[in-house]
């Protein structure tokens, strides 16, 4: 199992509508709106590294709204 944090910046206004569209995908364990550099941090638990990549690039990155993302790999269980 792998298991990583999604960071994503938003565009003004909407987080809220984000955080519920990020929240409801399949890999995302826990997402919250944040305040600093990041608008929403998502949890991510996927099988594999690709899995992970996956939820983000094809998913979070897709959403309209997202205006960059960073993803991080958890390197600790």
């Amino acid at each position: 199992m792998v298991h990583a944090f999604v960071m994503a910046k938003t565009a003004a206004g909407s987080s809220e509508e984000l955080l519920a569209k990020i929240t409801a995908m399949d890999a995302v364990e826990e997402a919250h709106v944040v305040a600093g550099e990041w608008d929403i941090i998502a949890e991510v638990d996927a099988e594999e590294v690709h899995d992970v990549l996956g939820a983000s690039s094809s998913g979070i990155q897709r959403f309209d709204g997202v205006l960059d993302t960073k993803t991080y790999i958890s390197m600790s269980d």
